[in-house]
């Protein structure tokens, strides 16, 4: 046999997807034959294919050595080095073999792809449209290219892109859970909901899919088969069937053992890379001994972590502290964004910047703890948990679960919603303040001026219950006990937030079908925040929901005075709103089961003298309570700082601590 036949054997052997054929034919080719560049290409491809990345990148590296031109061995080695965690490296690879051939649609998607990791999505969907105008009918190209622009908030492009992928290839699970994304981000959630049914059906392999179905179900409240999803979704977890959303987890009944475990999977099988670089060598020494602290977050905006947030930027004291933002979230040029911008004293805007630029930088700034303000939560960024960034990393206040993430040293809690014993159920090690975990701004706004009932679509005379939180937390189960409580309550309206108009439909068509006229539910639309929180001085008693207890929600009631009953569940995302209540001095409104909490809230409706105790009580103590004593809380949280900086430089691993009241 010839060294051509052999050769042509290799491929063959290789394109039926014979892998151990080819690579045995190719190792005997080069036996016989040394320094043979094409066939080292492709003994370098075949290891690769067979999921043997070390030995394939030593392999087209020997390639590379022998025939410097051959694109093909610099794009196989650039994806080795991307399944390897080595991503500046991968991305030289593919640079390289673009040069080679500029022409070959295969080299842009493959450094679009890199780029994408690395989070340069405007550089990824430039890659992207490059392979699709050299190959137009190319479904992954155009595939790739929507997640891109998605990613980077360029939605209306994002449609166009996923739509031309359906085009070319209808029954791409991928491009169809893309459009679903994008669809949800446009507020088309009813063709959103179909979509994701599609990505269902497409791509039943693709747990993923599964939760995003729940998810815009629950936004829809279209509860028709929320049992069965809700059981699917669990099984997924206990069964270890496939990936789901952690956040999927928090709104519907699941342990926090199950909630752990859905964490700890998907960090593994969609976050960690295989060979994370360390650490970039950061400055020998500094000019003063503070502690350098960066909030890294995407909600440095008008948003609800920032309205919560703004005043413990302000607070942390400067001879101790200097503070950094790193920002990769949109400037939407609002007041609070200004706010934000001079609240530290550096603010770095890492908006499509490579995941290797934001460790050079942190690296560069003397980063001495990284506080991440988001989780897995919307349009975080995954690439920033994929590798350690600073010595100490800590995740507060974005996500009420843990991250699962190897990296990520501390989560911030309180007594209530990480008590010692559900230690664990984190990956992390919880640091528990004396108060509650939650910080809240006391510029928040507390309007004087009321609206009158009639303004807000409420009815003069009886009964007003706020329920005020968005849709997709409201379960069937909790929905069918608000119901009953408004039976036993003559005359009372439930006042809930208009997060979309098929959520206030399915709504009242519930409420109709479980006897109650449709009338007695009012629909809040959205509004300014001034304008929010004076509703909460108008409505009687607030209610939370289940298992995924009111938030920012809770804290805006108990600031207007308003007071909230809530239920204790088992799970930190269950149990913030008993938290606030008892910083905020209300501990009285906190129920122990879903029967005492329906029992409390009639009671309550028919009471209207402790009521207007309760609302006396909040009112009085609202510029001292533990809830909203901003200075307090600020001072906590730096001591927890201290604690984790002064463990890390005593050698000592992370340890869970308990802060003792300051």
């Amino acid at each position: 046999m010839t060294l051509n036949e052999a050769l042509r054997l290799a491929l063959d052997h290789f394109r039926t997807g014979r892998a151990a054929e080819a690579e045995q034919v190719c190792r005997a080719i080069l036996n016989a034959v040394p320094g043979q560049g094409e066939v080292t290409q492709l003994l370098g491809t075949v290891v690769m294919m067979q999921n043997r990345p070390q030995e394939a990148e030593t392999i087209l590296r020997q390639s590379i050595a022998i025939r410097p031109d051959l694109s093909d061995s610099h794009s196989n080695l650039g994806t080795v080095l991307q399944s390897l965690g080595r991503m500046g490296e991968s991305l030289a690879a593919h640079d390289r073999c673009v040069q080679l051939t500029p022409g070959t649609p295969e080299g842009y998607v493959n450094r679009g792809s890199t780029r994408l990791a690395l989070g340069d999505r405007n550089g990824a969907a430039t890659d992207f449209a490059r392979a699709l105008r050299l190959r137009p009918i190319d479904a992954l190209a155009a595939t790739n290219l929507g997640v891109a622009l998605r990613e980077g908030q360029r939605m209306a492009e994002a449609i166009r892109a996923l739509t031309r992928a359906l085009v070319i290839e209808p029954g791409n699970g991928e491009a169809m859970l893309g459009y679903a994304h994008a669809l949800r981000e446009l507020s088309r959630l009813g063709e959103a909901e179909t979509a994701y049914a599609r990505a269902v059906t497409l791509t039943p392999a693709k747990t993923e899919a599964l939760c995003y179905h729940l998810y815009l179900k629950q936004t829809l409240c279209a509860w028709g088969d929320y049992d069965r999803l809700c059981a699917r979704v669990t099984e997924t977890i206990d069964r270890d069937a496939g990936v789901v959303i952690p956040l999927a987890t928090l709104s519907i009944d699941t342990t926090p053992a199950q909630q752990d475990r859905s964490a700890r999977l998907f960090y593994d099988r969609l976050v960690k890379r295989p060979s994370a670089p360390p650490m970039p060598a950061r400055p020998e020494s500094r000019p003063d001994s503070r502690l350098r602290i960066a909030y890294v977050s995407a909600d440095f905006h008008e948003h609800a972590t920032a309205y919560l947030a703004a005043e413990l930027f302000e607070l942390h004291d400067r001879e101790r502290f200097e503070v950094l933002a790193y920002s990769y979230g949109p400037d939407d040029g609002s007041a609070m964004r200004q706010r934000l911008v001079k609240s530290f004293d550096r603010f770095r805007d890492i908006r499509s910047v490579p995941l290797d630029a934001v460790a050079r930088c942190m690296a560069d700034d003397g980063v001495d703890i990284m506080i991440d303000l988001k989780g897995y939560t919307k349009q975080t960024r995954l690439d920033l948990l994929s590798r350690r960034l600073a010595p100490v990393e800590v995740s507060y206040l974005g996500y009420p679960g843990t991250i699962g993430c190897p990296y990520m040293d501390y989560v911030i809690g309180d007594r209530f919603v990480t008590p010692p014993e559900h230690q664990p159920f984190y990956a992390e090690r919880l640091a528990i303040l004396p108060d509650a975990y939650q910080i809240n701004d006391r510029r928040r706004p507390l309007p004087e001026q009321l609206p009158a009932r009639g303004q807000c679509g409420l009815p003069e005379d009886g009964v007003v219950f706020a329920a005020f939180n968005t849709a997709y937390k409201i379960s069937p189960a909790m929905f069918a006990l608000w119901m009953r409580i408004l039976k036993r309550v003559p005359g009372s309206v439930l006042w809930l937030f208009e997060a979309n108009p098929q959520a206030a439909a399915n709504l009242k068509a519930t409420a109709e079908a479980q006897g109650v006229a449709g009338d007695r539910l009012v629909f809040a639309p959205p509004r300014p925040l001034p304008d929010h929180i004076a509703r909460y001085r108008v409505a009687d008693l607030a209610l939370d929901t289940l298992p995924y207890t009111g938030h920012t929600t809770t804290s805006d009631a108990l600031w207007a005075g308003c007071p909230v009953v809530t239920c204790l569940g088992g799970s930190f995302a269950s149990r913030v709103a008993a938290s606030l209540l008892n910083a905020a001095g209300l501990p009285d409104t906190i129920t122990r089961s879903l029967a005492e909490y329906e029992e409390l809230a009639v009671a309550l409706a028919g009471d209207p003298e402790r009521r207007a105790g309760f609302r006396k009580r909040l009112e009085g103590g609202r510029m001292t309570v533990p809830l909203f004593d901003s200075h307090r809380f600020t001072r906590n949280l730096e001591r927890a700082y201290q604690v984790m900086w002064a463990l890390h430089k005593a050698g000592k691993p992370p340890q869970g601590f308990i802060l003792p009241a300051g």
